[in-house]
């Protein structure tokens, strides 16, 4: 087995060869990789051969892959192709090892970006705001993520987020997967929604919940709820109420407070009804307007976005009870000690009626996309003026907000672009961000990696540049505190003169993975070749599993050239000697 995952896989379905890996879960592993037939450069996820081992599970990730596969958005990473390839691992044992072809993204993981601490309030709701377009769009076309987290969100070198793994989260949750499997894939537990948490069917508004948690997260540097284990954080999101994201950063607004803690509320009835009402609110709060509150119908949701099962009768009358019971509780109580046998009998024929209709619905209905008779599609209003352009949203009974973007290779004052882009189905009164040129010079990003800060900001100043008063600060396993290791926009870059350019600067730290209970081998793999010296000590006891890390002296960030001690129990098992290697030097810039 490759890394502990999966077997070594050269070539896929004759034609996407397999590349270094670029990624890592406890699912898969992503590679890079090369379509021969199409001479394009691809993603690859390998899955675990051992979810191949369920049948159901084939069949089941072939129709939710394909399904994601009809998803064309700038928002969401689109897939390509999806199977299983059956190959010899090293032991002469034929696996099947599951894969999916996306399209390749040159980002970083939104994970990442948080893992330097807290991200501007503006910034944060223009990232949130692109994933909600892709929820959106996703939502409109019957698909629930299941799994929206930080790791599963990608942020182009242009600013362009693209939303991963759509529909494989439920191809995993709904076969025979483990519990400890399936928890590594289907909601990581930071960001489970109650629903989840409690094993009850979910809708739209679950990605709306962890929607919000990934908010919180952008807005404070860390996850509402923490604790020992998986099932500890999922009771904090059944029981227990997050702080406002004020508390701990006091950049943020009480609006976007609200918006934050309405996202994240425990019954889905008091949460945004639909992804476009968050990205409006979000919006709002971040602006500073008041959006006025208009009656609203019953969301847009398709039976199988309300978890509707066509083929059996006891589920849907499961899913009508809850889907109604706290609106039940929420009205009038009449005290009533006797009630009339006429008023029962009433009662129960009512809702026999309401159930048979629900299932002439739902099997009539949920083959197919829901889309609502009043949607609108944007129109392609890019090269026209922002009075023509604006004026055609607004006689579709759209909502047009003009935004300036420095764009010196269109003509000031013509609109460059759209969000939702043209083509997207929206509702009526719905907003659409028009981005409109401000003409503007454009130079290349001066060289700055390596530099220490002061330097770096003066090169950018006598370029023409201005440069943001508050650098992002990033962990990196060689440049010393307070060096340049990037900036945003990248070196490099055509940019606007009017555009701030951001500097990325080393805290002298690193991040030290979790390897407890890895392999030895697998973990040194790990580990080697990072800035910090690394031991390993064994453990001659005969009861204990063979092969295993027991302790780990230190983990999560540390400063750099630490030193890390790995014990191990050899058991009864022999164990190949394990050579310690001493950190490499830090460059001097």
């Amino acid at each position: 087995m490759a890394n502990g995952v999966t077997p070594d896989v050269q070539l896929l379905a004759g034609r996407y060869q397999v590349g270094e890996r670029i990624g890592r879960g406890g699912m898969a592993d992503v590679h890079v990789g090369v379509d021969a037939r199409l001479g394009r450069r691809v993603a690859i996820k390998l899955l675990k051969p051992a979810l191949a081992a369920d049948p159901a599970f084939r069949s089941r990730f072939r129709r939710e892959a394909q399904d994601a596969a009809k998803m064309a958005n700038p928002t969401i990473v689109r897939i390509f192709d999806a199977g299983e390839e059956t190959i010899t691992d090293k032991n002469g044992v034929e696996v099947q090892v599951p894969f999916i072809i996306m399209e390749f993204v040159d980002g970083r993981l939104l994970s990442d970006l948080i893992a330097a601490g807290p991200i501007d309030p503006h910034q944060a709701v223009g990232i949130i705001g692109q994933v909600l377009t892709a929820l959106e769009y996703s939502h409109r076309a019957g698909l629930i993520h299941r799994d929206i987290k930080p790791g599963n969100i990608m942020i182009t070198s242009t600013g362009q987020i693209k939303v991963m793994d759509f529909g494989i989260a439920r191809a995993i949750s709904e076969t025979s997967a483990t519990i400890s499997e399936t928890s590594n894939i289907v909601g990581t537990a930071q960001y489970f929604s109650p629903e989840q948490a409690r094993g009850e069917s979910v809708d739209a508004r679950t990605d709306i919940y962890s929607t919000g948690i990934v908010l919180f997260e952008m807005l404070t540097g860390r996850a509402p709820f923490v604790g020992d284990n998986p099932v500890a954080v999922a009771y904090q999101h059944v029981n227990q109420q997050a702080v406002r994201p004020s508390a701990i950063n006091a950049q943020v607004s009480p609006a976007l407070d609200a918006v934050v803690l309405r996202a994240m509320a425990k019954d889905r009835y008091d949460r945004f009804q639909t992804a476009a009402d968050f990205r409006a609110e979000a919006i709002a709060a971040d602006s500073g307007t008041t959006i006025i509150k208009r009656p609203s119908a019953v969301p847009n949701f398709n039976a199988t976005l309300l978890g509707v099962n066509p083929t059996a009768t006891a589920g849907s009358e499961a899913n009508l009870r809850q889907l109604t019971v706290d609106d039940k509780t929420r009205g009038s109580r009449v005290n009533q000690s006797r009630p009339p046998v006429a008023w029962i009998w009433g009662g129960v024929a009512v809702l026999a009626v309401v159930v048979v209709a629900v299932l002439y619905w739902t099997i009539n209905f949920t083959a197919t996309p829901f889309v609502s008779s009043t949607a609108i599609k944007v129109p392609d209003i890019s090269g026209e003026t922002w009075d023509v352009g604006s004026a055609e949203l607004s006689d579709l009974d759209l909502v047009p907000t003009q935004l300036l973007q420095a764009d010196g290779s269109v003509e000031a004052g013509t609109i460059i672009s759209t969000s939702p882009a043209s083509g997207i189905n929206v509702a009526p009164q719905d907003e659409i961000k028009v981005y409109v040129s401000s003409g503007g010079e454009h130079k290349a990003i001066p060289p700055v990696i390596g530099q220490k800060e002061s330097a770096a900001t003066k090169d950018l100043e006598k370029a023409g540049f201005t440069v943001n008063e508050t650098s992002t600060v990033a962990h990196s396993p060689t440049a010393k505190k307070g060096v340049v290791i990037g900036s945003t926009p990248a070196e490099g870059q055509d940019t606007p003169l009017s555009a701030v350019v951001t500097l990325i600067v080393s805290d002298g730290k690193i991040d030290v993975p979790n390897v407890l209970k890895q392999p030895i081998a697998d973990a040194v793999s790990l580990l080697r070749g990072s800035t910090y010296r690394l031991e390993v000590t064994q453990v001659p006891d005969m009861t204990c599993t063979g092969g295993l890390v027991s302790e780990q002296s230190k983990r999560d960030t540390q400063k750099q050239h630490a030193e890390i001690t790995l014990t191990f129990c050899a058991g009864s098992e022999p164990v190949e000697p394990i050579v310690p290697t001493a950190p490499t030097p830090a460059p001097t810039p």
